[in-house]
């Protein structure tokens, strides 16, 4: 008697075991859950001719069938890469009102053309797209998103009179000739606050995937001015599997010591719309794209610890 007793144990702690490794393990064809990604959207009410690269006033009518998509789709949020505007404060009226028609969370990060508008408006970017802070991070099923303010030390941030924008003039005259102004970089307090957020993704055990606005790999015109500065901290941390921003239009990719560099190609550009959807799979991140945006198979293990 014993020992059938002890038999339907063995058998009920095994199925109990299989159950737990299903719910955790999903069939390879299934992600685990999705997100969405739009980069630039971009919008201005001007005119430009047919054959301009950038069709800033068709973005309202992208940004409209992008979200119209990205409802029928089971997502767990939307984040959008930055530069949701060209220029003049008024446009964010007209293109906000669309995003914010998304079923699930969706976020902003802060891109340099945000702030394209008179000196007076500037501090009420950031409460335009909704944002409480410029940099945050938020989480989800065993990972921990970070998003960044690569505009934090820049030229187009801050009024002209305001001690930050000196302070940003002067950095920029260290930097190499040539540079380009319509970048920015990170600052001390946000690269303390990311370091203390890695750490804490690490003892978690969570995987971590940044999102900036600006690039800081491969090497680039559009990367962060302090690029080698907040690689060296992203490097640091075996947490980081993904860092994926906008601003450079085309698009771009690396890999450097397992972790993907993505670049998404800007919805902006022509009159074909781009974004995407990201799935989460146990091993890999599976992009699908849109429009001009690629597909991508990007293969990640662990948890970094």
């Amino acid at each position: 008697m014993e020992a059938l007793v002890t038999i339907r144990l063995i058998h009920f702690l095994a199925a109990w075991l299989c159950g737990q490794v299903l719910l955790f393990a999903q069939p390879s064809g299934e992600p685990i859950f999705s997100f969405g990604v739009v980069a630039d959207c971009q919008y201005c009410n001007i005119k430009v001719p047919k054959t301009a690269q950038r069709q800033y006033a068709l973005s309202p009518k992208k940004l409209t069938a992008c979200v119209e998509h990205l409802n029928r789709l089971e997502l767990r949020f939307v984040v959008h890469l930055g530069d949701f505007i060209d220029r003049d404060f008024k446009s964010f009226g007209d293109v906000a009102p669309i995003y914010d028609k998304l079923k699930a969370d969706h976020y902003h990060v802060l891109g340099n053309h945000d702030f394209s508008v008179a000196d007076e408006y500037k501090a009420k970017v950031p409460a335009a797209l909704g944002l409480k802070s410029r940099y945050y991070q938020f989480r989800y099923h065993g990972y921990r998103f970070i998003a960044m303010d690569g505009n934090d030390v820049s030229l187009h941030a801050y009024p002209a009179s305001d001690p930050r924008h000196k302070a940003a003039q002067a950095f920029h005259k260290k930097l190499p000739s040539g540079t380009p102004s319509w970048n920015g970089a990170v600052g001390q307090a946000q690269l303390d606050w990311l370091k203390k957020a890695l750490n804490e993704a690490k003892r978690a055990g969570e995987r971590v995937i940044l999102f900036c606005h600006f690039p800081v790999y491969p090497e680039n015109v559009h990367n962060l001015w302090n690029a080698a500065e907040v690689l060296a901290v992203v490097r640091e941390s075996r947490s980081v599997v993904a860092y994926m921003n906008g601003h450079n239009h085309a698009g771009n990719y690396g890999r450097l010591a397992k972790r993907h560099f993505v670049t998404f190609t800007g919805m902006v550009d022509t009159e074909e719309t781009a974004y995407a959807v990201v799935n989460v799979h146990a091993d890999r991140l599976e992009i699908k794209g849109f429009g001009r945006q690629k597909n991508m198979t990007l293969p990640i293990a662990g948890n970094g610890n």
